[in-house]
Order: structure tokens, then C-alpha cells, then sequence
């Protein structure tokens, strides 16, 4: 496990964090991915523009904060897709009507990687080799999820509200690539949540090797969540969640 590149989560930079654990080096700072955020800004401020600078919504697009960075490290996917873009690397929203965002729903481990973000907070999940990890800086060790918990993993963060995002394209070769293209590894104990996150109720939530109960939960909540596109009876969703959340959680406590 000590090939995998993690950066660990420092403030709100897990915009930076996300992308150098997906790309497996230090590649990006906050201060590249800020000039990356003024240059999208000049660049919407120019089409704009382009309608005249005394018209309302060029005065009000200028007045407004960024929606690309803030002063906390927080970054927009836009930003994200751009500093991606230097290695030919493109996101797709596993929610829309490509047909590769069809397949990832339905068998994601087909494919490379995947970032997800809830609010502010952003993370990578990528496969070395054969084998899955999920890269979230706010766990004190990248974890490692079996092809089969793959696809429970991302329901359960679409479930909590995270949008889940394709990665198309060639990852950057790395040691841990080629390590684990010869091997399998397996994972005696589960890494923990950092210990400023570990009690906080709205920590992502990290992939473990379900017991029978979890096992049913999952699929319990994954019924209810294809009934409520059918149906407005939805009363019971919330309190799957809360309680698969919870289980998750006291793995750490």
C-alpha cells in the first residue's frame, strides 16, 4: 500500500488532494488550481461582456463571488475538468445520457476512476492494477474495495447526495500501476477517518467488507431508492440512509 500516492486532507484543499490521488503525484497546488479558477472567470467575464458592460447581467455577474474558487480552497468541477484536460482526461456525470455513463452505472468496475463530490468536499476512487481503492484524503490510508462493493459503494454516495463523475481517458502511468498489475494485495485492517473527521456527521462514507445485516440494508435501500422514481411514498428512504451511515461510522468509532 505504500506505492499508492495519498495525500492526506489539509483544511478544505480536497479539490487538490482529489486530483493528485487520482493522478498519483503532487501535480497540482491550491495556487494552480486558483490561477486555473481566475482564467475560467476572465473567460465568462469576456462572454459577458460580449453583450455590453452596462447591461444588468454583466453588472451583476461582476458584483458576485466566484463560482469557480473562494478564498477556503474550495474549487468548482469546472476547474477540476480543466486541470484534468492537461492529461487528456475528461468527467462525465454518471447521471447523464452518454452510454458510458449507462455502463458505469451498471458495471463500473469496467472502467478506471471515478471523482465524487458532496458540497465541498471532493474524492477519487481508482483502480491499480485489478484492484479498487478509494482515495478520500479525510481517511488515514487509501482502502481498498472489492470489485463486488464497487458498485454499493457509488449507490451509497449517489444516495447521500454525492454526484459521481466518469474519468475517460489514460490515467498517468505510476509505481503503484505497475506494482499491482503483477499482484494482488489484500487489506488486514480498515483505514481510519482522520480524527478530525471522525465524528462529524456528514464524513463521507468509507467502503468496508459487509456483513450479512449491512448486505441487506444495502439492498433494502437500493429497492427503495428504484421505487421512488415510481412512487411519491418515499417516507422510508431517509432512515436507510441514516442507518447505513451510522453502521458504516461505528466501524471507526
Amino acid at each position: 500500500m505504500d506505492a499508492i500516492y495519498h495525500e492526506k486532507q489539509d483544511g478544505l484543499l480536497c479539490a487538490q488532494h482529489c486530483l493528485n490521488n487520482l493522478l498519483q503525484d503532487s501535480y497540482y497546488t491550491a495556487v494552480d488550481l486558483a490561477t486555473i479558477g481566475r482564467e475560467l472567470d476572465n473567460m465568462e467575464k469576456t462572454c459577458m461582456a460580449a453583450a455590453g458592460f452596462d447591461t444588468p447581467e454583466f453588472q451583476q455577474f461582476i458584483n458576485k463571488p466566484s463560482e469557480n474558487m473562494d478564498d477556503s480552497g474550495m474549487f468548482s468541477v469546472q476547474v477540476l475538468q480543466k486541470a484534468l484536460e492537461q492529461f487528456s482526461l475528461s468527467l462525465v456525470n454518471i447521471e447523464s445520457d452518454e452510454e458510458c455513463s449507462r455502463e458505469a452505472k451498471s458495471h463500473p468496475e469496467r472502467f478506471l476512476a471515478f471523482i465524487c463530490n458532496f458540497e465541498a468536499h471532493w474524492l477519487a476512487v481508482r483502480k491499480f492494477g485489478h484492484q479498487w481503492f478509494n482515495l478520500n484524503s479525510m481517511l488515514s490510508a487509501p482502502e481498498l474495495i472489492s470489485d463486488l462493493h464497487l458498485s454499493m459503494y457509488l449507490t451509497q454516495l449517489s444516495m447521500e447526495g454525492y454526484t459521481i463523475f466518469l474519468v475517460l481517458g489514460t490515467l498517468p502511468d505510476c509505481e503503484a500501476n505497475q506494482i499491482l498489475s503483477l499482484m494482488r494485495i489484500t487489506q488486514t485492517s480498515k483505514p481510519s477517518l482522520l480524527p478530525e473527521y471522525s465524528q462529524a456527521s456528514d464524513a463521507p462514507p468509507s467502503n468496508e467488507d459487509e456483513d450479512d445485516e449491512l448486505q441487506t440494508a444495502i439492498a433494502l435501500s437500493l429497492t427503495a431508492t428504484i421505487a421512488e422514481s415510481q412512487s411519491t411514498e418515499t417516507a422510508t428512504q431517509p432512515q436507510t440512509v441514516e442507518f447505513i451511515r451510522e453502521q458504516r461510522l461505528k466501524r471507526f468509532e
